[in-house]
């Protein structure tokens, strides 16, 4: 949440802090705000998105070799110019600040009794005074400020610092937050996301946390949380500036909705290498590990718990193996009774997610030795904490609403179900090649399901005057019904619940009438009778139904319900496929409503803040 870019240059930095901002608008478009140092610290910021800065700066005119730049997701105080980032202080000094400073109450007051005072409601501006503070009471040096105010912190930040006492030097630090630099020739960068660097370079420092950096032109001093000089590892990203680009689409779900063929694909590309499925792919040591453990703990948030529930099936079903799916946000603060040999299985698309990686430091705090993570990003925290990894290929997912990145974490879920069934003894030659073949053919199959656009197009014209909908699903569909709840909640905001069907008649029956639309999941799998009997329950009370059911289900158009049938079969992956239409409902139905697509309102990605 929120997003960070600041550059240092021998040009003027405000088109690549512009243009940073655009890219990182995803973490959060309530305001947006820049400071460039020519001399003197110039500052302008705009409530709302990145195009009223863009208006402001056009307005004002900007150029300076030094700046920091924001887009802000507001946690406290509401979302105005005053509130927006970067916050000065005397009149030389500014700051951009992700994550949340939990005593900042108590650094309020105490910066107050110094004489500063306060015009925002932000816990941020405490970050900008001790600093200024620090400088004017110590020697006047940047860093050795910057590091006193991040002693008093509590909480989570990543910062930036630039002033105008140092025209050619930008002071960043991490605690809980991400925070990247970008190394240019004579020219070096900072961001929150590798996306925003991009367009300058793809050679990129992840910062550790408790670390602290001194930029300037032509080189970067990085220390630890201890104050020594440490070296971190430079990696050349793989991505290319054009992959976060929207392209021909409209909007970057319709386009992320559309890479799914091809993500599931690079995904799967190191999976498939060889005829038989390796513990490798999830690391050198993972056959070890998953020779030692007795259950399997799956913890994630939002989307990513969806997939943790389905993938609770298949490692039970496939693996025989006990599993449970955690919200992150809960597991961490009830009394659980931890199990050293159990595997710790944590899903994140940034691999930020605070609560996420807070329930990781959890269960490492109870003793649990084991840890794999799934996440989209490298190089992020949770894969650096994590004693195995999984990489999902997504690429950059802009929309805040996931998809692509959700199918590639049920691909990557499936394999480790299979890998951990398959070192079990517990498959035969004959399954595993059905299970590898399977896996082959799926990208080519889900893009089979999005030929089926056009009909689902005619259904979300339907739902746009609706204000409420029910979603079903049985068996590992559930979770998929959950998710396609999710889905048209956050993009278009009707009111949608989801439900295992067999639960109809105990309790949401009762909001059933020719007002509320019933979407209901039928796979033609050992439950399709039962649920069959849970949709004529519906039909009975006048409810309209929806169906996207398999091809030989037998289900079809009559009086009352609508029926969409996907090509071809995926056995137990069936409900990745199933996830697709609902993934195009929700964003036709969006599309209908005229929200906004991409940023819906009070929503971010990339949550790292509690």
């Amino acid at each position: 949440m929120c997003g960070i870019m600041g550059a240092v240059a021998q040009r003027n930095v405000v088109p690549i802090l512009l243009e940073g901002l655009r890219r990182l608008e995803y973490r959060g478009y309530d305001s947006a705000g820049l400071a460039v140092i020519n001399h003197g610290l110039h500052r302008m910021r705009a409530a709302g998105r990145v195009s009223q800065l863009e208006e402001e700066v056009r307005r004002q005119g900007g150029h300076g070799h030094l700046g920091i730049a924001h887009t802000r997701w507001a946690t406290h105080g509401a979302p105005t110019v005053d509130n927006a980032h970067p916050h000065v202080s005397g009149d030389a000094l500014a700051v951009v600040h992700n994550g949340i400073i939990e005593n900042h109450e108590a650094l309020r007051t105490r910066l107050q009794s110094l004489g500063y005072t306060f015009v925002s409601a932000t816990d941020t501006e405490v970050i900008v005074h001790l600093i200024h503070y620090y400088y004017q009471h110590g020697d006047k040096d940047l860093l050795q400020a910057s590091r006193k105010a991040a002693a008093d912190l509590e909480g989570a930040y990543a910062i930036a610092v630039v002033s105008a006492d140092a025209p050619n030097r930008m002071i960043c630090a991490r605690k809980g937050s991400p925070l990247l630099i970008g190394l240019g020739i004579e020219e070096n960068f900072v961001a929150s996301d590798a996306a925003a660097l991009l367009p300058v370079t793809q050679k990129m420092v992840y910062l550790e946390e408790g670390d602290i950096a001194d930029i300037g032109l032509l080189d970067v001093r990085i220390y630890d949380r201890e104050g020594s000089a440490v070296s971190r590892p430079v990696h050349v990203s793989e991505l290319s500036a054009d992959m976060a680009e929207l392209g021909a689409y409209r909007h970057f779900m319709q386009k992320e909705i559309h890479e799914q063929p091809r993500a599931l694909a690079d995904t799967l590309q190191a999976v498939l290498a060889t005829d038989g499925l390796s513990p490798a792919v999830f690391g050198a040591s993972a056959a070890e590990v998953f020779a030692r453990i007795d259950s399997v703990y799956i913890i994630a948030c939002g989307t990513s718990y969806h997939a943790a529930m389905v993938a609770r099936y298949w490692i039970e079903g496939i693996a025989g193996i006990p599993c449970s799916a955690e919200v992150a946000s809960e597991y961490r603060y009830r009394d659980s009774v931890p199990n050293p040999n159990a595997l710790i299985v944590t899903i994140s698309q940034s691999g930020e997610t605070a609560d996420t990686l807070a329930a990781l430091g959890h269960a490492k705090e109870l003793g649990h030795r084991h840890s794999l993570a799934i996440c989209n990003v490298p190089e992020s925290a949770l894969t650096r904490q994590s004693e195995l990894r999984f990489l999902t290929r997504a690429g950059p997912e802009i929309g805040v609403a996931s998809t692509k990145a959700f199918t590639t974490q049920l691909a990557a879920l499936f394999v480790l179900a299979v890998v951990l069934a398959t070192q079990r003894g517990r498959i035969t030659p004959e399954r595993l090649a059905a299970y590898t073949d399977t896996l082959r053919h799926l990208p080519a199959k889900v893009q089979q399901v999005l030929a089926l656009e056009p009909l689902v197009v005619k259904w979300a014209e339907r739902f746009a005057n609706r204000q409420h909908a029910l979603f079903l699903g049985r068996g590992p569909h559930y979770p998929i019904a959950m998710e396609g709840a999710l889905k048209l909640k956050e993009i278009s905001y009707i009111h949608a619940e989801a439900y295992p069907a067999g639960e109809l008649k105990h309790g949401p029956l009762a909001l059933v009438d020719q007002e509320m639309p019933v979407i209901a999941i039928a796979p033609n799998d050992l439950l399709l009778e039962k649920l069959k009997s849970n949709l004529q329950e519906v039909r009975a009370r006048g409810g309209e139904l929806y169906v996207f059911a398999d091809q030989d289900t037998h289900i079809a158009d009559d009086a009352g319900i609508q029926v969409i049938l996907l090509p071809g079969h995926a056995g137990p992956l069936s409900p990745v496929l199933h996830t697709v239409p609902l993934q195009l409902l929700a964003y036709h139905a969006a599309l209908q409503k005229g929200t906004d697509v991409d940023k819906p309102r009070n929503l971010a990605k990339s949550v790292t803040v509690e």
